[in-house]
């Protein structure tokens, strides 16, 4: 009971001090307040990397679609899908029986014109001798004659370029290779009927030159006055993983695609068969030497799906400038964008900012 009575007049003095309007001790007071000063940073200008690293692709060095050069049927196959076909090689023949007809008609033609050419010529040989005797045969006569020697002669060189245009008709029921490679597609079977057919079309065969293939690669436009087009480039592909290998550029577009880049190739043996079109690779493309670009701090890049853009600071002001971005490292980024060497950027920038605000 004496422990109760003590503590409830503790309890009582407290109250007594606080109501005598004494305030609580601020035990900061004397201390440092943290400041919110923004951190800003400095757009750099430094050389840039002596190479950029950009993907590709293997394509084939020659790809064909093969389609009929005429209507049939399919009456044999010689390849099929991963087959190695020479240059000349018969794959596929066809067959139009119609086409067998239309030749014995031109031959028909072609021979009763002949033979009214040769009757044509004769008279007018018979007439011209005549003519020697004078008064025998008219001037007139001998000239209808000559007319009609050579109109038959004319029809009958029509009659045989139509022979031979039926026979080369023919020929395209026949279809070979234009050039070494591999059947990397089929599409018909023996009785299909074909047809001369479009782009968009299902070809007969694909075939494709694998024996020597095309490496592409696609320049962004900001690097595209930056290409060492004369040293060498390195590549490794990603099935291949440790084996680098090395090339020149074979060629270049010289001319910006829809994507706003700049195709190149680099011509690749494929010695062993082990590279396939398709596969990609991390190519390393060498840069001109002195090129020198303006990098940033990666957090100070500000990313929308509307836009990419820094905040510059300009007069205690904040200023949003648009930039695309380069080549990336760990704590750096290559910008491109109305900015130039020594600009105060903020370090860590947000969507918060807007245009105009003030900055501490």
């Amino acid at each position: 009971m004496k422990y109760k009575i003590i503590l409830m007049a503790a309890i009582t003095s407290l109250f007594a001090a606080c109501n005598d309007g004494q305030k609580p001790v601020d035990i900061t007071k004397g201390k440092e307040q943290p400041g919110n000063k923004t951190q800003l940073s400095i757009v750099a200008e430094k050389a840039l990397s002596s190479s950029a690293r950009l993907p590709g692709q293997l394509v084939p060095f020659n790809e064909v679609n093969l389609f009929p050069k005429v209507n049939g049927f399919v009456k044999q196959l010689f390849v099929d899908r991963g087959s190695i076909v020479k240059k000349g090689q018969l794959l596929i023949t066809l067959e139009a029986p119609e086409m067998e007809s239309q030749l014995q008609a031109a031959n028909s033609r072609y021979l009763q014109a002949q033979e009214n050419g040769v009757a044509s010529k004769e008279k007018y040989q018979r007439l011209k001798e005549a003519a020697a005797e004078p008064g025998s045969v008219s001037p007139l006569d001998i000239d209808n004659a000559l007319s009609r020697m050579k109109a038959d002669e004319a029809m009958a060189n029509s009659e045989r370029s139509n022979v031979a245009s039926v026979r080369t008709m023919q020929g395209y029921l026949n279809i070979y290779a234009p050039f070494d490679g591999m059947i990397v597609q089929r599409n018909v079977s023996p009785g299909a009927l074909v047809s001369p057919g479009k782009s968009t079309d299902q070809p007969m065969f694909i075939l494709q030159d694998i024996h020597k293939l095309r490496l592409e690669v696609y320049i962004p436009e900001d690097y595209v006055d930056k290409v060492d087009l004369n040293q060498p480039v390195s590549f490794i592909f990603n099935a291949m993983p440790g084996q680098e290998q090395s090339a020149k550029i074979s060629r270049s577009a010289n001319a910006l695609g829809s994507m706003r880049q700049e195709a190149i190739e680099i011509d690749v043996i494929n010695k062993n068969g082990q590279l396939k079109p398709g596969m990609y690779a991390e190519v390393k493309i060498p840069m001109l030497s002195g090129s020198k670009s303006l990098l940033v701090p990666n957090t100070a890049i500000v990313r929308s799906t509307e836009r990419k853009y820094v905040v510059l600071v300009k007069n205690g002001k904040a200023a949003l400038v648009d930039i695309k971005e380069g080549l990336a490292s760990h704590d750096s980024t290559e910008v491109f964008g109305n900015l130039k060497s020594g600009d105060s950027i903020i370090t860590t920038a947000n969507d918060e900012i807007k245009e105009g605000s003030s900055v501490n």
